[in-house]
């Protein structure tokens, strides 16, 4: 073999074993995220855990001493280009750069390719799913019941009848649960504030992360 061409030939193969090393392929199985720190006073009752389906609302800041171990791994499932939505991915975003997550994001290209986009979430087979975007609470309500060794965290809404790795964090200004339900009268893009979403998103992990999972976390005191 020339020697030009062994050199391209190693360099790729020094290229592939760089990029397995590095952690980002997903196919190799591995243990499960742990939780670095403890949740606050406040966040939940500590004499009883929170029934399934129920609505919690923690202390804010309570959920502040909890962080995910460095490399979880999260897919970021988004669709629409609306206000509240960016918001929300710009919040998760910015999580999981500080967080050290590793973050991939599925997006949902139109109405018929939500439920296909929760099934490429899915496929990826990852820590959590963070969902944002109200057009997904249907789909999500049609498929995470099937796959119950999933967690789904929804920032912004909420599933009507959520199992229990099925967790939200809501508000006043948000809390849709689907088209069934129709949009809450207090529903407000406004309060899709950066530091709203900022905090939602790092409550919804650390109630995740604790176990405390098929519930609602309810932020209006933030």
């Amino acid at each position: 073999m020339h020697r030009p061409l062994l050199a391209a030939v190693l360099l790729v193969a020094a290229a592939l074993l760089t990029g397995c090393a590095s952690g980002d392929d997903w196919s190799k199985p591995r243990p499960g995220p742990a939780a670095a720190g403890e949740l606050g006073m406040g966040f939940i009752d500590p004499d009883s855990s929170p029934a399934p389906e129920s609505t919690v609302t923690p202390s804010p800041g309570s959920w502040s001493g909890v962080r995910p171990s460095a490399g979880t791994r999260v897919v970021l499932l988004t669709a629409g280009q609306d206000r509240p939505t960016k918001a929300l991915v710009k919040a998760v975003k910015a999580w999981a750069k500080d967080e050290d997550v590793d973050l991939r994001t599925v997006t949902a290209s139109d109405a018929a390719d939500h439920v296909p986009a929760v099934t490429r979430a899915l496929d990826l087979r990852p820590d959590l799913i963070v969902s944002a975007g109200n057009d997904l609470v249907d789909p999500l309500a049609t498929v995470s019941p099937s796959h119950l060794d999933q967690e789904f965290l929804i920032v912004g809404a909420e599933l009507a009848e959520p199992t229990e790795n099925v967790t939200a964090v809501d508000w006043s200004g948000a809390s849709f649960r689907g088209e069934g339900l129709g949009m809450a009268s207090t529903y407000d893009p406004g309060s899709f504030t950066d530091a709203r979403c900022a905090a939602a998103v790092r409550a919804g992990v650390a109630a995740v992360l604790t176990g405390h999972t098929g519930i609602v976390l309810w932020l209006d005191e933030f």
